[in-house]
């Protein structure tokens, strides 16, 4: 008879395991929450975050604590939220460079950008603008571009995420221009060369960049994508500025680690869309040149893979080899 009693300890244990996430995600949250960002404060995904994890705090009635991670192309804070225990106390804000662009722009990521995490729910799109120290001569991207054919391998363009290193190389495949790449650990440090003329151009996103531009620090010339922006539309598109088939933008989204029980998604997914609901909200993030909105769980899941193949053609299309 003692086989079976242990048998049935083990059932009744089996059953508490398989019931403690449920028990769990009904009290969720009881805690603060670390919200991950793989980027250097000051950044676009980093402004954006930190609103969006003080209106959660609000909703959730705890306080997110705002971790920066940066550096390696996003992925020393994506490997940091993949290898965490999956129970909703850290979270992750990122962007296409560490889920679309790195596994192609790296030999080695250490971590699968579908398989190691738990989509949660799109934040929105953090639209990019080319800009240039105003003293240099260059008043639209033809100058530019003219410019560099006339000097090949003496212009520079300084890149701070995945978003950056693609445009200025698509720039140069599209064009047949010869440009030189300068990368940065992040934008801002990359945007400040920019403005002490250490560099001459870089692709920027608005977050970061529009605050430079309003203030005449930098020159905008054109906006990344293959439309122009309601943020910034006396901006020009890349294909309206001369520059044939280039369209790119960098999405935003909320991960947790694999594993992460569905009660705890669906609880901060609806938290999400409760966030871009807000008209003032929105407004604020406008200003910050981002574009809110959001998804839901599943929808977010398709995405990201197809975003991950899109990247992976941009990324060949453009010559860019891993590193």
């Amino acid at each position: 008879m003692q086989p079976i009693r242990l048998l049935g300890a083990a059932l009744v244990s089996g059953a508490a395991l398989i019931a403690a996430p449920a028990v769990h995600a009904a009290d969720y949250p009881s805690k603060p929450i670390t919200l991950v960002v793989p980027f250097p404060a000051g950044s676009g995904t980093d402004a954006v975050g930190r609103i969006f994890g003080s209106e959660l705090s609000a909703i959730l009635g705890q306080q997110i604590v705002v971790e920066n991670k940066p550096g390696a192309n996003a992925t020393i804070a994506a490997s940091y939220v993949a290898r965490a225990k999956p129970d909703g106390y850290t979270l992750f804000v990122t962007t296409n460079t560490s889920h679309s662009a790195a596994p192609w722009l790296m030999k080695n990521v250490p971590y699968d950008p579908v398989k190691d995490f738990t989509p949660i729910a799109r934040g929105g799109n953090l639209p990019f603008i080319l800009v240039v120290n105003p003293k240099r001569p260059w008043k639209t991207v033809g100058d530019l571009v003219a410019d560099a054919k006339k000097n090949p391998g003496r212009i520079t363009y300084a890149s701070g995420n995945s978003t950056g290193i693609v445009a200025g190389a698509t720039l140069a495949n599209r064009a047949k221009v010869d440009i030189l790449h300068v990368p940065y650990k992040g934008t801002p440090q990359g945007l400040t060369d920019v403005v002490g003329g250490q560099v001459d151009f870089m692709f920027t996103d608005l977050a970061s960049g529009l605050p430079f531009v309003q203030s005449g620090q930098l020159r905008a010339l054109a906006v990344s994508t293959a439309e122009r922006s309601t943020i910034v539309p006396d901006l020009p598109s890349m294909a309206e500025a001369g520059v044939p088939d280039f369209d790119l933008n960098s999405w935003n989204g909320y991960f947790g680690p694999a594993g992460l029980p569905p009660e705890v998604v669906a609880k901060l997914n609806a938290a999400i869309n409760q966030v871009v609901a807000k008209p003032d909200v929105k407004k604020r993030l406008a200003g910050l040149g981002f574009d809110a909105f959001s998804s839901t769980p599943e929808a977010f899941a398709q995405f990201v893979g197809e975003q991950r193949d899109l990247w992976g053609k941009l990324i060949r299309d453009a010559g860019i080899e891993q590193q």
